[in-house]
This record gives C-alpha cells, structure tokens and sequence, in this order.
C-alpha cells in the first residue's frame, strides 16, 4: 500500500487504524517513526531508551486512537504521547529539574557564517553538546527549541513552574555555550 501523505490520506490511514487494520498501522509506523524516535532521543539521551519509548508510544497510540479527535493533527497528537512517554522515562530514572533563580542572555550560534559546511560542523557540535548537558538542562532546551512547546506547557508536562522551566532552559543555554567555547 503507497500513499502519498496528505492529510486526506493521513486522515484515512487513521479511520484504518481505529477499527484495527495492520496495514495501516504499518503505514502509519513508517510514516512517523523516525521523528518520534528524534524526538525521544533528543528528550531521554540514550538509544535504547528511546527505542522503549517510542514501542510503547506506538503500542499506546494504537491502543487508545479511538481518543483521537482530529483537533490536531495526528503527528502532533502521537508527539504528545512519545513526549510524555520520553519524561516518563526520565522520572523513572529519578531527574530531578533544579530551581535557579539567575538569568542571564546570550546567543546561541552566529548567523553570519554563509559556509555550508561549517555550519554543519556547527550544528553537530550543538547537537553533542546539548547531549551532554544534565537531563534537566536537555530536556527543557530540546522541548522548547525542538519541540516548539512555550515555557508554560513545558512546565506543565514537566510539573514545574513556568518560572523555573525559562531558568531552566537560560542555564541550560548557558551551560551549551561554555561546552561549545571548550570544544573550539
């Protein structure tokens, strides 16, 4: 079965999944995986954790898809599930998000760079950094910045206070730019 994924045919393969049709599954598996398995490792930092993630995120998404509305789309409505799957593996693992009160501004990447290649290179220094950073930091910075959540609903899924989730991600910043400064 080929489609091509339109929202009509998402909105299909859907309705497919809701009255348990493999193929559609399938099709949906194949249509989503790759950036929800990002999206968990970008959040829990390990391979394989983000491999348990995103089989249960999928086992729970086509478990509970008769809860789907269509209020969103269906890759946002998955999303939340392996987002909130991603920090229910962090808690498991005890990450405890620290209140910081500091602010402090900085800026994150140069845009005046027109090579290509460096700013690959650029981009893959960012992304080892931000994988080194402590969970609280990773999560906060990959939730706002690559996962477009606003503080509030970060603090919302995280059980923080908006507050904390904005130090959070300043510290967390912060904490990147002095690890990209060292790699130079």
């Amino acid at each position: 079965m080929s489609y091509e994924y339109t929202k009509d045919k998402t909105s299909e393969l859907v309705e497919l999944c809701k009255v348990g049709n493999p193929v559609a599954q399938r099709e949906i598996y194949n249509l989503y995986i790759k950036a929800m398995f990002n999206t968990a490792l970008r959040i829990v930092g390990d391979r394989e954790e983000a491999e348990d993630v995103i089989q249960e995120s999928f086992l729970d998404g086509f478990m509970k898809i008769g809860m789907f509305r269509g209020e969103s789309t269906f890759g946002a409505w998955l999303k939340s599930i392996v987002v909130n799957k991603s920090i229910a593996k962090l808690r498991s693992r005890k990450v405890v998000l620290e209140e910081i009160d500091d602010k402090m501004e900085s800026t994150f990447v140069s845009d005046d760079d027109d090579d290509l290649e460096e700013k690959m290179e650029t981009i893959e220094r960012i992304k080892k950094g931000i994988t080194s950073l402590p969970n609280g930091f990773r999560v906060v910075l990959n939730l706002y910045l690559f996962e477009g959540y606003d503080h509030q609903e970060i603090g919302a899924i995280l059980g923080i206070s908006e507050v904390t989730s904005r130090s959070q991600y300043i510290r967390g910043k912060s904490k990147l730019l002095e690890i990209l400064r060292v790699k130079q």
